[in-house]
């Protein structure tokens, strides 16, 4: 019995409160008959991390980034849906650390509620001191600087390091609950991290963490799932579903985790697999969300702005003042993007911000449903206030959205050069398709005449004549604006090749007297007419107007005019035996290709036939192949339209095939050469070749006297004219080639006879006849 009281009296003495120990001790069941533990007055779910749903995606990344921070404090800030308090309660479980949790609400700006919670969660960690507990359930706390004072040194004396979760932080309001919290925090044993969940960063002075390097920060871009999770979130809902369909849906949500459980949730409803046409903004369930979530916690000021400025790509403070008609909209725009995710930098420096694209069309919808009436005058005002910024692609969005056909004319017209040369080729027709089907073309020449030039570069050729019709016919009115149509539609008429070479060269040199050098149209007639001089046979009046078609795309920043001058004269250099700067060139052409990602484009077909020549010179006959294979899906867009760049690509491609022996690959070429000369005859220089070129690759059978030699059919027509007094000139107009040709085809015969003269060829092939084993 002694033994016994004595140990009692021991552990009596070891549960005494020492000085400084902020009265706590050690968590020993109280003797039998010792008074109850005060009951702290505490709302015990707030003590507790919520339960995790079942079916809910792991973020186990995530988690694990967490678990490996060694920060202090790590704050978790965003929006409403992006699962913060999912993410850390995932964390509360898997921590090896004790961990607590409180959630915070609106009631812990009274700093003694906050302070009551505060105590109990480190109570059942470490027991405190039951005469403190006590002392705040009576409310006899002498000050709350001392209360707070001996909370932080209960919870600093804890000796093991603890994870303290506080859950929706951002709602404390008051100084002095701030204050607890941050004497929490520093108090906190070595090794501990608390973590502070919130909507808006909270009002806490994190700074200095943040400088030292105490501070973890997790924010939208970390929280946001990624395409993984956002695939098995969606997969559990229809197991059928397409990579590209996650795609779609991670991009329009940008990874929001709400909006992607209830995409997963209304498209298992609905029972199928495209996500596409299943989900957008104004999804029956994203729209209540958003409201309830979202809208509803606007001021009526605030949510009239985001429904009219939604029509907005960028919304700007100074362009919701002009198109809203109000004042200090940047100061309202800077407070939603602070607070709501419905609103989204773009460009701070700029103060340029974006709606989310699932607000968008909610507010969209919203707005043609409770304010129809003023959208044609918000389209207006935007529509003039991007004019007057030197913007005229957004001007042109809002001026179809009005319906302003007079409008839309004139900026299509501004736009059409400079969109194609920045590779805007397809927005740019969709419009003008668009124009097409709801106003008059015979209005709008100036329209037509562009219309034009873009189907015939896309291989329409019964659209490129359509719209060109109804262009001739404006030029042929009278008044200032059919002058200035006049030599665009010459050009346009160039371009198109019907009348053959010598009428393309006079459309594009009249078209050059009438335009300014500082006119868009100007690179364009430089372009048409160094082809129309190569398809006469004028090669030092070609290479010289195309390079300065080059020059001006240069300058005008037309990067597929640019490339297919210099692919031009790229072919120019090869057909003179200049390989070198025909490499070059070529080089030059493709880098421009690929640099400005013209690779759909149909002229990068002849760049790319330029670029194959080039490699079969230098070796890389692999490298060449892939070439002029890349450019098959390209020849489709190559027709009658633009019979000059058709004909010239396909011939070149089919030299390169030839060259690679692969004749198989040749002959479809041939045969499209030959249905568009049936179409187009006049060419000039081009017919002679696909002649040639057809005879090359359907030669007649060689006599057996000169079938060591290897020469071709071609070659051994040539032969006998070496041996005459007659120049190459005067060989190639009896032949009826060029003079390249006949210079071509005479190296191959010395090169393949060992030879380095015209006498010798002739002599060398006589003498090779009489050889034994030759009939």
């Amino acid at each position: 019995m002694a033994v016994r009281q004595l140990h009692a009296g021991r552990r009596r003495q070891r549960g005494r409160p020492r000085p400084g120990d902020g009265g706590l001790r050690p968590p020993t069941p109280g003797r039998a008959g010792s008074p109850p533990a005060p009951r702290l007055d505490v709302i015990e779910t707030k003590l507790r991390p919520p339960a995790l749903r079942p079916g809910l995606v792991p973020r186990v990344d995530l988690v694990n980034r967490l678990r490996r921070s060694n920060a202090p404090v790590v704050s978790v800030v965003a929006p409403v849906g992006y699962g913060k308090t999912t993410v850390l309660a995932e964390w509360h479980r898997s921590d090896t650390r004790t961990a607590l949790w409180i959630s915070i609400d609106d009631r812990d700006n009274d700093p003694f509620v906050l302070l009551k919670h505060v105590l109990a969660a480190v109570d059942r960690v470490k027991r405190l001191d039951r005469r403190l507990l006590a002392s705040v359930v009576a409310g006899r706390q002498p000050t709350l600087a001392s209360m707070i004072e001996r909370v932080s040194r209960a919870a600093a004396s804890c000796r093991e390091a603890l994870l303290l979760v506080l859950d929706n932080v951002d709602l404390v309001h008051s100084r002095e609950s701030r204050r607890l919290i941050v004497r929490l925090i520093a108090g906190l044993p070595p090794g501990s991290t608390v973590a502070l969940a919130a909507r808006t960063a909270p009002r806490l002075p994190i700074a200095s963490l943040r400088e030292r390097g105490d501070l973890r920060e997790i924010g939208v871009a970390d929280l946001a799932l990624s395409k993984r999770e956002a695939q098995l979130l969606l997969q559990s809902a229809n197991p059928a579903f397409r990579k590209r369909e996650v795609a779609y849906l991670v991009e329009l949500c940008e990874g929001w985790p709400a909006a992607l459980y209830l995409a997963s949730v209304s498209i298992r409803e609905r029972g199928a697999t495209s996500a596409s046409c299943l989900f957008e903004g104004s999804d029956r369930y994203l729209a209540d969300y958003v409201r309830s979530e979202y809208l509803s916690r606007l001021r009526p000021r605030e949510l009239r702005l985001l429904r009219r400025s939604s029509i907005l790509g960028l919304l700007s403070g100074p362009a919701c003042d002009a198109v809203l008609q109000e004042k200090n909209c940047d100061l309202v725009l800077e407070k939603l993007a602070r607070t709501h995710l419905v609103l989204v930098p773009h460009d701070p420096s700029r103060g340029t911000y974006r709606i989310h694209r699932l607000f968008r069309d909610l507010l969209l919808r919203d707005l043609l449903e409770e304010e129809p009436e003023v959208v044609p005058g918000l389209h207006r005002r935007a529509m003039n206030w991007y004019e007057r910024r030197g913007d005229p692609e957004s001007a042109l969005e809002h001026a179809e959205a009005a319906g302003d056909a007079d409008h839309m004319a004139a900026l299509l017209t501004a736009i059409a050069i400079p969109a194609s040369c920045r590779g805007g080729i397809t927005d740019l027709e969709e419009r003008l398709t668009s124009f097409d089907r709801r106003h008059k073309l015979d209005r709008y020449p100036a329209v037509a005449v562009h219309g034009s030039r873009i189907h015939a570069f896309r291989g329409r050729t019964a659209e490129a004549e359509r719209w060109l019709d109804v262009a001739e016919r404006g030029a042929r009115r009278r008044g200032t604006e059919a002058t200035a149509l006049r030599p665009r539609v010459a050009l346009v008429r160039a371009a198109l090749c019907r009348d053959g070479p010598r009428r393309m060269l006079g459309d594009a040199g009249a078209a050059l007297v009438s335009l300014p050098r500082t006119s868009q149209w100007y690179q364009i007639a430089l372009l048409l007419r160094g082809c129309a001089a190569l398809l006469l046979g004028v090669d030092d009046e070609a290479d010289s107007h195309l390079g300065q078609a080059a020059a001006a795309a240069d300058v005008q920043g037309c990067h597929e005019l640019r490339m297919l001058a210099i692919s031009e004269r790229s072919l120019i250099a090869r057909a003179r035996h200049d390989d070198d700067r025909a490499d070059l060139l070529s080089v030059e052409a493709l880098h421009i290709a690929l640099s400005a990602e013209l690779e759909s484009s149909p002229m990068f077909a002849l760049t790319l036939a330029a670029s194959a020549r080039a490699s079969l010179r230098n070796g890389p006959w692999a490298e060449a192949r892939d070439l002029v294979a890349a450019s098959e899906p390209l020849r489709a867009s190559l027709t009658e339209a633009l019979p000059w760049l058709t004909v010239s690509t396909r011939l070149e491609l089919a030299r390169s095939y030839l060259t690679l022996h692969d004749a198989e690959a040749a002959e479809p070429l041939m045969r499209e050469i030959g249905a568009i000369l049936a179409v187009r005859p006049r060419l000039g220089t081009l017919v002679g070749q696909a002649r040639e070129l057809e005879r090359e690759l359907h030669p007649t059978p060689l006599p057996r006297e000169h079938a060591r030699s290897g020469l071709t059919h071609a070659e051994l027509r040539l032969l006998p004219l070496l041996g005459t007094h007659l120049s190459f000139r005067e060989i190639a107009d009896q032949l009826k080639v060029s003079r390249n040709t006949v210079k071509t085809q005479a190296i191959s015969i010395y090169r393949k006879l060992g030879v380095s003269g015209r006498s010798e060829a002739v002599a060398a092939a006589a003498e090779e006849s009489r050889l034994p084993g030759i009939a």
